[in-house]
């Protein structure tokens, strides 16, 4: 083990150390995890997903919804889509957009919770 700058020793808990390691993700999940996090790092991708909280939408609607043009809200929709965030379903010509799954829900409410709490306590 290589010694840490500022430590006296190598390792002061090897047991911790080992369970730290042991949690650490492989290369490719960090990938995964990395792209997953810079999807939902733009502030116009979140306000869709929260939009779709509400239920499906349409483009159209959910351009008016964000006051955004239908081309836009399609480019993010295609992000969100391959991010597999997002699903959709033709109802003839309209194609409805709606949340992947229960856990883009729990990770959106979770994610307004934590910051909510983190302002109570300041």
């Amino acid at each position: 083990m290589t010694k840490v700058q500022g430590c006296s020793s190598a390792v002061i808990h090897p047991d911790a150390v080992r369970a730290g390691r042991g949690m650490l993700p492989r290369p490719d999940e960090l990938d995964g995890m990395e792209q997953f996090f810079k999807v939902l790092g733009d502030s116009t991708r979140l306000r869709i997903l929260h939009a779709l909280l509400a239920g499906e939408l349409c483009v159209c609607d959910l351009g008016e919804t964000l006051a955004m043009s239908a081309s836009a809200v399609s480019h993010q929709l295609a992000v969100l889509k391959t991010a597999r965030l997002v699903r959709n379903r033709r109802d003839g010509k309209v194609i409805y957009y709606f949340l992947s799954d229960d856990h883009v829900t729990s990770l959106l409410e979770s994610m307004r919770t934590h910051l909510a709490e983190g302002k109570a306590r300041g």
